[in-house]
């Protein structure tokens, strides 16, 4: 799936069966709900912290629940993650394109 089809299929759903759009700062915050439920599998799972009993941690969900925030955020502020993502690259092979390769700390 390319990402303009995950935006559109974001913007079907929530029309279809969403009604509309929260307002982009419900969203963020959704958003920062979702990341802290990823956090928290991330922190149990490859962290030192330990599960509750009978806790169910699926990581995949909830990245896929990071995914579909940001994707509504995107549409609804009118934002292209195709172009938006390729111009990030592009800044970033500027910017750091040896950066990391000469980081002591990395070898």
């Amino acid at each position: 799936m390319k990402i303009k089809q995950a935006q559109n299929i974001v913007n079907q759903w929530i029309t279809e069966y969403g009604v509309k759009y929260f307002d982009v700062k419900t969203n963020m915050i959704i958003l920062t709900e979702e990341v802290g439920e990823m956090a928290r599998v991330i922190a149990r799972e490859y962290g030192e912290q330990s599960k509750k009993e009978n806790e169910i941690l699926n990581l995949e969900d909830e990245i896929a629940d990071v995914l579909w925030v940001l994707i509504a955020i995107a549409n609804q502020t009118g934002i292209d993650l195709t172009r938006a993502f390729e111009k990030n690259i592009k800044k970033k092979t500027i910017r750091d394109n040896s950066r990391h390769k000469n980081n002591l700390k990395l070898k």
